[in-house]
């Protein structure tokens, strides 16, 4: 099974019974996205590089549920944050490249693979801007020694789930 989908990958033809992969126009919005998340990530950077000096030697490097800090770290640690946000921005921006990897949830057509990639292009794009945010926000707060608002998780799993189900319910209305 898993030769016969890395054949359809490297032969570009989508795994969903021999369509044709659709290399579709990137819209506003994705483009949009992905420029407020190279913004943010450069932004974070240069904050660390600024603030650098000012950054306490021990900085808080795990949180609880509720925000309060449970582990502290040197300040080299705030490095990996950035670190992991720009892993996670290329390996997405890489993995829309190739909509024929994508696992769809539906069964993908002649008539609706442009709707249905699409859709999972925005998909990706938001969950991938959610997550530059989420790690922007976390250099910040470890680089000022602040514990998280209580508010910070309950919103950020919001913000996850709650994207990942807007884009799937649309991915079944336009399947």
């Amino acid at each position: 099974m898993i030769d016969e989908q890395l054949y359809y990958i490297v032969r570009g033809i989508g795994i969903n019974k021999g369509v044709n992969i659709l290399k579709f126009k990137r819209g506003k919005f994705y483009i949009i996205l992905n420029g407020l998340c190279l913004i943010i990530l450069v932004s974070t950077i240069l904050f660390l590089a600024v603030t650098w000096s000012k950054i306490p030697d021990k900085v808080p490097m795990h949180y609880d549920f509720a925000g309060n800090i449970d582990r502290w770290g040197s300040k080299l640690e705030i490095l990996i944050l950035p670190v992991i946000a720009w892993i996670i921005y290329v390996f997405m921006t890489i993995l829309e490249k190739f909509p024929e990897a994508w696992n769809t949830g539906v069964k993908v057509t002649e008539e609706n693979k442009e709707r249905v990639y699409s859709t999972l292009l925005h998909l990706i794009s938001t969950i991938k801007f959610i997550m530059v945010c989420m790690f922007a926000y976390l250099t910040v707060q470890t680089s000022l020694a602040f514990q998280l608002p209580a508010w910070f998780t309950p919103i950020f799993m919001l913000a996850i789930f709650g994207d990942l189900l807007y884009w799937i319910w649309k991915l079944y209305r336009v399947k």
